[in-house]
């Protein structure tokens, strides 16, 4: 885009996000539980891949990266992500053995968008869902690698919603108007996200979460997080201000490319185990026990 601050939204939220400090409890603790219930499905850690599109082959190795962090999401038995792709593609990413949410672009083709929903839950996917903050780009509506985006109206949604047995997930919310009306048509879960900084000046999702799990509360509605999610403080921040889980995004890549499935093991784990010391050092035993009183938001 022609905007000369690309990056204002990300130090944004960096800089929110370290403002939250965290209260030490240790009397009484006991070492935490980090596996969770979402979805119906149970997983090992509430730390969850990124939605990436587009991952060639790093270092002349075989398989792809979309191939190589779905299975480290395997191995790890955490939910999978993956963005826009062919078909074709997508068989390779649920071959892993991943249980895999395929992310749905936009496209102004509507025929093409039914045709991944249908395929992905014939390919026994564990959910699909729609990447709606790629609607608009810099001259109207967005044209990702040469493919026409289009406005999606919450009617439209609803038909993709009802077109399918899977868990719908509408990607990009940054509103509690946006997640209301996607509780209203049906989705199962939201993510709240503003793309690595697409809007300027976006409002760092931390910053929107406890507004929203507010007014999605008795809605059945799982909240993920996402922008910035590094490290296991990252998800406990997450989960204390009303989501159910973070998804890492960028900060997997240097894992991913030096190290492939193996490294980005170790990055997930990583990222768990930090977790896990937080939530034991602030009286928190289990996941779903997560609160905000152990945080403190700094001037």
């Amino acid at each position: 885009m022609a905007y000369t601050r690309l990056s204002d939204a990300n130090e944004i939220t960096e800089r929110y996000m370290d403002s939250i400090l965290i209260e030490e409890r240790l009397i009484d603790s006991v070492k935490a539980e980090l596996s969770f219930d979402f979805l119906g499905s149970t997983f090992d850690m509430p730390v969850m891949t990124p939605a990436f599109s587009h991952l060639g082959q790093y270092k002349g190795r075989e398989l792809t990266g979309l191939e190589e962090y779905s299975l480290a999401a395997a191995k790890c038995n955490i939910l999978n992500f993956c963005g826009m792709m062919e078909n074709d593609m997508f068989k390779q990413i649920i071959d892993t053995g991943a249980q895999t949410v395929r992310i749905i672009k936009p496209y102004a083709d509507n025929g093409k968008i039914r045709d991944q929903i249908a395929y992905a839950e014939e390919m026994g996917a564990f959910g699909v869902g729609m990447d709606i903050d790629h609607i608009f780009g810099e001259h109207g509506y967005d044209v990702v690698v040469g493919e026409k985006m289009a406005a999606q109206t919450a009617e439209m949604l609803r038909t993709y919603v009802e077109a399918t047995k899977l868990p719908f997930v509408i990607k990009g919310v940054l509103s509690v108007s946006d997640a209301v009306k996607s509780a209203d048509i049906g989705a199962k879960a939201i993510i709240v996200s503003h793309h690595h900084g697409r809007l300027p000046y976006a409002v760092p999702p931390m910053m929107v979460l406890s507004r929203i799990r507010e007014a999605l509360l008795g809605r059945d509605v799982g909240i993920i997080v996402d922008c910035g999610i590094a490290s296991g403080a990252d998800v406990y921040k997450a989960i204390a201000l009303g989501a159910d889980a973070a998804a890492v995004g960028r900060s997997m890549l240097p894992a991913l490319e030096s190290a492939g499935v193996e490294g980005t093991v170790e990055f997930l784990n990583r990222i768990g185990d930090e977790l896990r010391f937080i939530m034991s050092s602030t009286g928190f035993a289990s996941v779903s026990d997560i609160d905000d009183t152990a945080l403190f938001r700094g001037k």
